[in-house]
């Protein structure tokens, strides 16, 4: 069976399976230097994907379609597309230009009695010169599914909980029972949707927005996460927050903004650093989220130690490592696209399982666009260049390399494919990455890690293959490596093993045989507010490093900067 999935609102994602198999997950934003969270609006590229792995709409058994906008009417003001209806929602678009709107499942659950994968089934989707069938899922569910059928515990046969906090819900507990086949609600652990993270830091620092109103902004989260380490925990700010929450709950969509302006007034005149006003509100959100989830697995004990995380709060690698250190859960499963970027292929799972009661996906993180190997821009020549020389350019010349291998990463950050790869040995490169990225200075670079070295190294340094874990920096490693050591002494790792990306494997290897460092720094590679590079031309056109390396050729820069 080919299942098509799509997700049509932020984060656009044309995703497709076959039998079990993905085929590819494209999201908007990696095609063409999109900007990020790109949409899509425009139905006609659909076939115009398709066509490019060699599938015609005709060809494909179902279109799955994922869900948006629950029951909320603020939720208009973060999508204006969208038109709140009876029992199901509906979706404005284009077709050829031609505008029409066509009908969706919800954001999430109404009663925890709901069954969380219901199908709607619906006709009127537009694509080219296709009038479509099509099913749409809740938009939780995808979440639920996706993260699911992409885990080792669905190989084994094993069940799991699964733990979905996205911005436009609260932290909610499932479990997929593997024998059943079925999946059990088992409610939300607290009653915070997960944007108040972004939408109480707007009121504070350098995220402060003008008046008392902030929107739902998908860039800021992975920000504060980064800033919060520049202050201290304030537990005594701890009673506000319980007080704002436990005693004037008012709307989902609302109450983040009355949370933060009500914190507001009663600190006024304290004279609280902002810096500390979020690293508090982080560790709160923490304390809360250890809490309550040990209470919700002690209450609905399944005896379990599986756990799987979804939602776009899953990408906290603060709050994520804060659950492994617990000890709940023997094994922890997260996807490299827990945000919407994997909603495509939530909801090509969801019809996975109903159609075809597959609930295993055979997958990799490596299933985005290809590199396309078009001309540099002017000004840039070219000479063939293996692994080995690779490696020692960049122990030669300490500069940065923007590195295009193969297919794109799936979901919002770079493992290796899509990255500017440099030497970790100097400070220095820190402020030289952000400074290239125009990013703060207080932004932190990762590491790029091989998988048998990373222990002796960090702490963990266990596998950690998608960046979504804490590792602290080893004290004999940090003059070794200060340019990957973030503020507070950690690191966002990315563990690679050698098998599972042999390039970048290979360069890894090569420049720990010249330095004894099995280690990079890694940052993505794109223009600031835009997807990962598509091609050779945009990555030397952007001109901001000296160098580009695809497909053992290094592009070098003519009039060269001086960092």
């Amino acid at each position: 069976m080919i299942i098509c999935g799509l997700k049509l609102t932020h984060d656009g994602t044309i995703t497709l399976i076959e039998n079990g198999q993905l085929v590819f997950s494209l999201e908007m934003e990696k095609l063409d230097n999109n900007r990020r969270y790109t949409g899509i609006e425009e139905m006609s590229v659909i076939p115009g994907i398709l066509k490019l792995y060699g599938y015609d709409v005709s060809a494909v058994d179902v279109f799955a379609v994922d869900g948006w906008g629950g029951t909320d009417k603020n939720a208009l003001a973060i999508q204006p597309r969208l038109e709140i209806g009876n029992g199901f929602n509906r979706l404005a678009a284009y077709n050829n230009n031609e505008p029409f709107k066509f009908n969706i499942a919800p954001y999430h659950e109404e009663t925890l009695k709901h069954d969380v994968t219901e199908e709607w089934r619906f006709h009127g989707l537009k694509a080219g010169t296709y009038n479509l069938e099509y099913v749409s899922y809740l938009h939780a569910a995808g979440h639920i599914m996706g993260t699911y059928c992409t885990s080792p515990f669905t190989r084994g046969k094993e069940s799991s909980y699964i733990l979905v906090w996205d911005g436009g819900m609260y932290p909610r507990l499932y479990f997929f029972d593997v024998k059943t086949g079925k999946v059990e609600n088992l409610g939300p652990i607290f009653l915070l949707i997960g944007n108040i993270y972004t939408i109480f830091s707007q009121h504070f620092g350098p995220f402060k927005v003008e008046g008392n109103f902030a929107k739902d902004d998908l860039s800021v989260a992975g920000k504060v996460m980064a800033y919060v380490a520049l202050g201290k925990v304030r537990k005594e700010l701890f009673h506000y927050f319980d007080q704002i929450y436990t005693h004037n709950y008012d709307k989902p969509m609302g109450f983040a903004n009355f949370f933060a302006n009500e914190f507001k007034k009663r600190i006024a005149g304290n004279g609280y650093l902002h810096e500390d006003i979020l690293r508090s509100f982080h560790a709160y959100l923490e304390e809360l989220l250890i809490k309550k989830l040990e209470k919700k697995i002690k209450r609905y004990n399944r005896n379990c130690r599986n756990l799987c995380m979804t939602g776009g709060c899953a990408l906290n690698i603060k709050w994520n490592s804060a659950i492994r250190n617990t000890g709940m859960f023997e094994n922890i499963h997260i996807p490299p696209f827990p945000n919407d970027s994997g909603s495509g292929i939530g909801a090509a799972c969801c019809a996975m399982v109903k159609k075809d009661q597959i609930t295993t996906l055979d997958w990799n993180v490596y299933q985005g666009p290809r590199v396309i190997k078009n001309n540099p821009a002017r000004g840039w020549i070219s000479r063939a260049c293996s692994l080995k020389k690779l490696a020692q350019h960049l122990y030669e010349t300490n500069e940065p390399v923007v590195f295009l291998n193969g297919n794109a990463e799936l979901g919002p950050r770079a493992l290796g494919n899509r990255s500017i790869l440099a030497p970790p040995v100097s400070a220095k490169m820190k402020d030289i990455l952000n400074h290239v990225k125009k990013r703060e200075d207080y932004r932190p670079i990762s590491p790029i890690c091989l998988e048998q070295g990373a222990e002796k190294i960090f702490d963990p340094g266990t596998r950690d293959p998608y960046m979504l874990f804490d590792h602290k920096v080893r004290k004999e490693w940090v003059d070794k490596i200060p340019a990957v050591l973030h503020l507070d002494g950690t690191a966002r790792l990315q563990t690679l093993d050698p098998g599972e990306n042999p390039v970048v494997g290979e360069l890894l290897l090569e420049y720990e045989k010249l330095t004894g460092i099995p280690l990079l720094c890694n940052t993505s590679a794109n223009v600031k507010g835009s997807g990962f590079f598509p091609d050779i031309y945009s990555a030397t056109n952007w001109g901001r490093v000296n160098y580009v390396w695809c497909d053992f050729t290094l592009y070098e820069k003519e009039n060269k900067i001086k960092f």
